[in-house]
């Protein structure tokens, strides 16, 4: 089978983010059942109806729906700010809200929450505020909860999740997440005869 086209969105746009190591490691997981694509977002112009029309809208925007548009599915790995998502993640998430059909570029599409932070509680309330968000749009958001409170040493310079448990807890996650998305993927279009 296919490797799945996997959607990878990091929310934060700090240059060293911890949920983008956190987000590599994921992939490693993921081994030769995806092929990944980390999705830019920080590139986006804020939202605004003013530009939101065929002819306005930013070549950014138009290459952020696609690239989430062509994938089997999305996984979010996102810090939490004041309790919440970051604006840049909002903000991608709105433009994606706005491709037609209605829903956008999220309408049915498989989706992974997750995310870290030194905190003791990772990003829990964030990641409630995006599954809700999502869920409105009309995502297919996995179940479970995955919250990593990022100590040093977590994820070392290759990419390698040094905790085993937290390393088996990813991997399961991962694994249910593929699983799903294997399972509903959109059938690859039947060949022609010549």
């Amino acid at each position: 089978m296919n490797p799945l086209k996997l959607a990878v969105i990091v929310g934060s746009n700090r240059r060293d983010s911890l949920n983008r190591k956190l987000a590599e490691a994921l992939v490693r997981l993921g081994g030769n059942r995806v092929a990944a694509h980390f999705v830019r977002i920080d590139d986006l112009a804020m939202y605004s109806i003013d530009i939101d029309s065929d002819q306005d809208r930013p070549e950014a925007v138009r290459r952020f729906n696609r690239e989430v548009s062509e994938a089997d599915a999305v996984l979010v790995v996102t810090p939490e700010f004041n309790r919440s998502i970051p604006a840049v993640l909002k903000n991608a998430i709105d433009w994606g809200s706005r491709a037609a059909p209605r829903g956008g570029v999220w309408r049915g599409k498989v989706a992974a929450i997750t995310g870290t932070s030194p905190g003791a509680i990772g990003t829990a309330v964030g990641q409630q505020h995006l599954r809700q968000i999502l869920g409105v749009l009309g995502s297919l958001v996995m179940g479970g909860e995955a919250y990593i409170s990022f100590k040093p040493g977590l994820i070392d310079e290759d990419g390698t999740i040094t905790d085993e448990s937290t390393r088996d807890f990813l991997q399961a996650y991962m694994d249910d997440f593929l699983a799903v998305a294997e399972k509903l993927r959109a059938p690859a279009p039947a060949a022609r005869a010549a």
